[in-house]
Parts: structure tokens; C-alpha cells; sequence
């Protein structure tokens, strides 16, 4: 299975716009001084998710989750799988593989990792490292009920087309700033992508043009 994705012109298009997996990217992220400012983060843990796609007959489709509402961070949200770096975890490619398996039980002989985008700073105060890999098909996810509400699959076309892409008003302080987001139909993505998750897939997307 492997070896019959290695010529897909998606993957590799990915492998020369992303992050070597040998190299992956330093620093606290471009956004974590707009962090500080809004909401006094002094110090942001380590973080990695996995935003994995599936390559399915009618096109690459991008594996997301709808945290329980219970979560800490992000509770009922649309996220990646993925979480905070364990002592035990040598790199982020480690953490989002751990992570994935925790969340959905998918094997990491299951995923593939690509190569990674730039880190990013988020409200809760982490560091994440969004890891880029393909997901063989075969795989059957299965969420662990005490994260995760719902996994689905977004159409990467639809991610990619930046008419989809819009922003939302949100208040901090005296400010208001425009938050990303995508406009989907149900028939598209049962959930609202928002956010940090909107971010991560529209950087992906402007690295692909």
C-alpha cells in the first residue's frame, strides 16, 4: 500500500512544502506574541497533532474529531487528534502517533507521516506541532468516548478552495478580533471548523498553491 501512494502527486507535493520529518520546526510559533498580549500566556507546553488524510475513491478526504464537551481545552470543539507531549514522547511525529492511538485506536503502521507545518500558539498554552500524514483506508476508527464525540472526514478539496474560508467576530478585551473559519454545508462537514483547526488547514492550504 505504501509503495503505491509514493508517486501520488498530492503526497508528493507535500513532502517538498512541508517540514523534513528529520528537521522538524523550532521556535514558539509566529502567533504565540498575539497569545502573550490577549491572554497572558508566559509559557506554552509542547503539543503535536496529527492532521491525517485518506486517500477514499471519490478523492483525499482530512480525518478531523469533535471533542467531548467534558475536555478541559476545547471541550466541543473540532479538533485534530492530538495532544500534550508525554516525557517519554522524542519527538511531536511521536506525540500525534501516541495521541491518534489513544483517540481513534488507528496503529501507526496504519499512518504515514509526510512532514510538518510551522508550530502554532493557541489559547489553552501549548506549543503544537501539526503533523501532515496519509492514513491507509483500511483503517476503522474508533473513538474513545471520553475525548471524543464524533471522527469524521472533510473533503480536502473543500478545505483547499478558499471561497470555503471565512471569519468570525470574536470579542477579547476591549478588542475584537476576526477569527477563521470555514463555511461548510452539513453534507460537507457535519461540525463547525473553526479556530486553531482552521488555521492549521488553511496554512496547509497556502503551501499547496
Amino acid at each position: 500500500m505504501t509503495r503505491d501512494r509514493d508517486d501520488d502527486p498530492l503526497l508528493r507535493r507535500l513532502r517538498r512544502v512541508l517540514h523534513p520529518l528529520d528537521a522538524l520546526p523550532t521556535g514558539e510559533g509566529a502567533n504565540a506574541p498575539l497569545m502573550r498580549a490577549w491572554f497572558g500566556i508566559e509559557t506554552f507546553r509542547e503539543a503535536a497533532v496529527l492532521i491525517g488524510l485518506v486517500p477514499r475513491d471519490d478523492g483525499w478526504k482530512v480525518l478531523l474529531t469533535l471533542r467531548t464537551d467534558r475536555l478541559r481545552h476545547h471541550g466541543g470543539q473540532v479538533a485534530f487528534p492530538g495532544g500534550a507531549r508525554d516525557p517519554g514522547d522524542a519527538t511531536a511525529i511521536v506525540t500525534a502517533l501516541r495521541e491518534t492511538r489513544e483517540e481513534l485506536d488507528i496503529p501507526a503502521a496504519l499512518i504515514h507521516p509526510l512532514g510538518a507545518l510551522d508550530p502554532m500558539a493557541t489559547v489553552s498554552g501549548f506549543r503544537v506541532t501539526p503533523i501532515i500524514a496519509w492514513i491507509d483506508p483500511g483503517h476503522i476508527a474508533k473513538p474513545d468516548p471520553r475525548e471524543v464525540a464524533d471522527a469524521f472526514e472533510v473533503s480536502f478539496d473543500a478545505l483547499r478552495d478558499p471561497a470555503n474560508l471565512g471569519q468570525v467576530e470574536m470579542k477579547m478585551g476591549d478588542d475584537v478580533r476576526h477569527i477563521l473559519e470555514y463555511r461548510l454545508p452539513p453534507s460537507l462537514s457535519p461540525h463547525r471548523i473553526w479556530g486553531a483547526s482552521a488555521m492549521m488547514l488553511d496554512e496547509l492550504r497556502q503551501r499547496l498553491e
